[in-house]
């Protein structure tokens, strides 16, 4: 899953050419470039969201899954500026603790989604707000709270008014996030004095009832649960702790493996081969930092690479295939 720059597209694009030649099916969208202001982001209005997620899907063949943060807060791409509702943070709805106002605010962010042809929102926020100073969770009202019973509560209501609209919902950041005393955006992050089982709680309690689509990766690392690897680059934590024992069989997306976390530490090949093999199914490159218009090129070729070298085989590609197939039908894809 990769994004791109501007607000629409052209049989020139290098979007068009990595859906039609390389096969990309998995898109996020964002309203802005990290790297200049004045670069174009792919959010500019409703309409035009609406016409660009039409073309994008009429080129594909409907098979994308065109994905966005719409948390709420300050992690909204469907911003104010671009004609769109103001939505409160998490943190605020966790704080109120009324289902029926989460329940109404995510259905509201759900309908958009649905009406500007979005199926797959990264949202919602199951970290529990340990360390309100976490500069990237607490400080940014990206928990419900600091109660699990509280989060839980809060991210059914947020899933089950997206399931409605049909649109898809992806959990965040595996195994927890919000006890961590830094940003993984900005560098290796070690919670291993902090993190504790407590924060796997929403998760279990989601995947036994049934209503987890996707989970996403943190890049923190937990000496106590791998201590060579961080989360997202782990096979104990993504084969042994989330598939095997909390028994999870839905599609898991990295976090953007552009983020220094990883970018400091792992090569470009060795990131991809270490995230695939440890059960990621979408590898994210957000590419709207370092942009690169050759960055599917580059990616597919590398994992076709780690599949003649030995060092990921055609199994482990299958079973995130069919994960993908599974969800993208259940929304209606195809």
């Amino acid at each position: 899953m990769t994004g791109f720059r501007g607000s629409s597209i052209d049989n020139f694009s290098p979007i068009t050419n990595s859906i039609k030649k390389f096969n990309l099916r998995n898109i996020w969208l964002v309203d802005n470039d990290k790297t200049a202001d004045s670069i174009i982001g792919n959010i500019q209005s409703a309409a035009q969201l609406k016409k660009l997620t039409s073309d994008l899907q009429t080129l594909s063949g409907n098979s994308l899954f065109l994905t966005i943060d719409a948390e709420g807060g300050e992690v909204i791409r469907l911003k104010e500026k671009y004609g769109f509702p103001k939505f409160q943070s998490a943190q605020y709805f966790g704080e109120l603790n009324d289902l029926s106002k989460t329940r109404e605010n995510a259905n509201n962010i759900a309908t958009i989604l649905r009406e500007c042809g979005i199926n797959m929102n990264l949202a919602p926020v199951v970290d529990i707000n340990v360390n309100p100073n976490c500069p990237i969770i607490g400080l940014k009202g990206r928990s419900f709270s600091s109660n699990p019973e509280v989060v839980f509560n809060n991210a059914r209501e947020f899933i089950l008014a997206h399931r409605e609209n049909n649109i898809g919902t992806c959990l965040k950041h595996f195994p927890g996030h919000g006890s961590s005393l830094h940003d993984s955006h900005n560098g290796f992050v070690d919670i291993s004095n902090q993190w504790t089982e407590i924060e796997l709680f929403p998760y279990k309690l989601l995947i036994k009832e049934g209503l987890v689509d996707a989970i996403m990766t943190a890049h923190i690392f937990n000496k106590n649960l791998d201590d060579k690897f961080p989360a997202t680059l782990s096979k104990k934590i993504i084969t042994g702790l989330l598939r095997e024992k909390l028994c999870f069989n839905g599609v898991i997306f990295s976090d953007d493996l552009m983020m220094k976390a990883i970018t400091d530490h792992y090569s470009f090949e060795e990131a991809i081969s270490l995230a695939l093999n440890a059960g990621v199914d979408i590898i994210i490159q957000g590419n709207n930092v370092d942009f690169n218009s050759e960055l599917s090129d580059k990616t597919i070729t590398a994992i076709i690479n780690l599949v003649v070298q030995g060092k990921l085989t055609e199994q482990r590609i299958d079973e995130s295939f069919k994960r993908i197939f599974q969800l993208k039908h259940n929304l209606g894809l195809f």
